[in-house]
This record gives structure tokens, sequence and C-alpha cells, in this order.
């Protein structure tokens, strides 16, 4: 059985860490999935590391339903959160939850993440009351880059700390199960993760939160455009598939491969008659 939200919550109130990984394919979701992390996220970054845009914002339904298919497909014990993208949750209740139930019905995930506080509050509501679970985020919301002015630590003014701890009893109040912290001085974090009784989960948020999320191709060295602060690289993936695929260019290139443990065999009395119906069909 997959991880439940009610299990997440226990989570918390034990004391016990909660970790979440970004995953965008099958094979990803699947070693994930093994590991045993509970939370899997199929994040609208998806634009950034996978689809090679600038931001998340052309991220479409159709591209999150795409990726949360092969994710779900891959896992069968975590929870799969599902990205709402840009401006499908905006416009209206009725917009928020029609898209809602797509990822639900369609995608086959579990649960919805929505990034915005008290100004979505309303809408987190309707997509609770519906059955949906609800992953809030809050802090540097990167879908609103244009609106932010670029990457940038959030809520270290007393007004924008108390917007944010607002934010956070708003989304909390409106039924979502946890809520992501991003880019949020550590000591607010930890005022604002004691504050709730349902768990954070933090990304350059410090060590206050109850759980802890990054982007998969971060951690492993595999998305090299740029590192951010928050993250640490496990692993230099980019690195090791620069060089295998290199020494892949020139065994080509030089005929070292394939070669006969690469190659299926066939009787060579075959090829001798196709030879001799060719020579004969010539003739």
């Amino acid at each position: 059985m997959r991880t439940s939200i009610n299990h997440i919550k226990e989570m918390k109130q034990k004391g016990e860490k909660i970790a979440m990984l970004t995953a965008y394919d099958y094979t990803t979701a699947k070693i994930i999935d093994q590991v045993g992390i509970p939370l899997i996220l199929v994040g609208d970054s998806l634009g950034n590391v996978v689809l090679g845009y600038e931001s998340t914002i052309p991220v479409t339904m159709e591209d999150m339903l795409h990726h949360t298919k092969a994710v779900v497909r891959g896992s069968n014990t975590a929870l799969v959160i599902g990205d709402l993208p840009f401006m499908t949750y905006h416009i209206s209740i009725e917009n928020a939850l029609c898209n809602s139930s797509r990822l639900i019905q369609e995608g086959g995930a579990q649960a919805v993440k929505l990034e915005g506080g008290v100004n979505i509050a309303d809408k987190v509501r309707n997509i609770v009351e519906c059955g949906i679970p609800v992953m809030g985020h809050i802090g540097f919301t990167p879908q609103s880059i244009n609106q932010l002015g670029g990457f940038k630590v959030q809520g270290k003014t007393l007004e924008a700390a108390q917007k944010l701890l607002d934010d956070a009893m708003a989304i909390k109040s409106a039924g979502a199960f946890a809520i992501v912290l991003e880019m949020v001085p550590a000591p607010l974090a930890s005022f604002i993760s004691q504050s709730i009784d349902i768990p954070t989960i933090g990304i350059g948020a410090g060590t206050g939160c109850d759980g802890q999320v990054q982007v998969v191709s971060d951690i492993l060295g595999l998305f090299t455009d740029f590192v951010p602060k928050h993250t640490r690289q496990y692993a230099k993936i980019a690195n090791i598939m620069s060089s295998a695929i290199t020494e892949y260019y020139k065994d080509v290139k030089n005929g070292n491969f394939p070669t006969d443990i690469h190659s299926f065999p066939i009787e060579q009395s075959v090829i001798a008659e196709l030879r001799k119906q060719q020579s004969d069909g010539n003739n």
C-alpha cells in the first residue's frame, strides 16, 4: 500500500523527519520508491531540469499529466504528489477543481501541490472538501518569479515574516496535509513549523522543518546549469555520463563496438543459401 497523508502527519507527531524527492520519469521513480522515500513530488521543476525552460511558467497540464503517469507507474509505496502548473488553479475554484481532479484521475497522483498562501486558501479548501489531498507551498514560489524579482529568500523583514506565518496558518486551516517552505530563513521556518500542527517540508529553509525536499537532478549532479545553494550533490552523474558517452563515441568510430558478444549469431548455412539464391537470380 502507498504511504497515506495520515502517516505523514503521524511522522511529525513522532518527531520523525520526512524525506521527499522529485521525480519525472518511470526509472527514477522506481529507484526512489525502492529506497523507501515516502513522498515523491512530480514537480513543475521539470520545466527547468527536463524540458529546458528558464522557469516553471511554461509548464502545461499536459506536461504534468504525462510525467505524473510515468512516475506513478514506477512507484508502489510512495505518496505521489503532482504540481498544479502556472495559472491552472488561479482563475476560479472551478478551474482549480477541474485541474486537480485531472492530476488524480488521469495522472494517477494521490495528492496535488499549489503555490500560495492566503490568496489561494479558498481553492485549497474546496479541493480538500472534494476529497483531494493538498500540499501547500509558500516562501519562494517559482511560479511567481517575475513578481518576486528572481530567486530571492523570502520573509526577511518583520512584515514579510508575518505574511508567511499568516500564509501557513491559512493553508493549514484550509485543510492542507503539509506545506513546503522554500528559501525561508531557517529561524523563521523553524518558528512556522512549531506554530502549525501539519508537517513542513523545507527546501532552503534550514533544519527546523519537519522534512526536506530536493530536486533529484540537483542531488545527483545531473542538472549542471547551476547548483542551488540549498542543495548537496551526493553524486556527479553528469560527469559519469559524459565519460561513458565519450567512450562509446570513440569505440563506434574506431570499430571497437559492437563486438561478437554484443551480436546475435545465425547458422552459416542460411547465409550460404541466401548467397546461392542471389547468385542464381543474377544469372
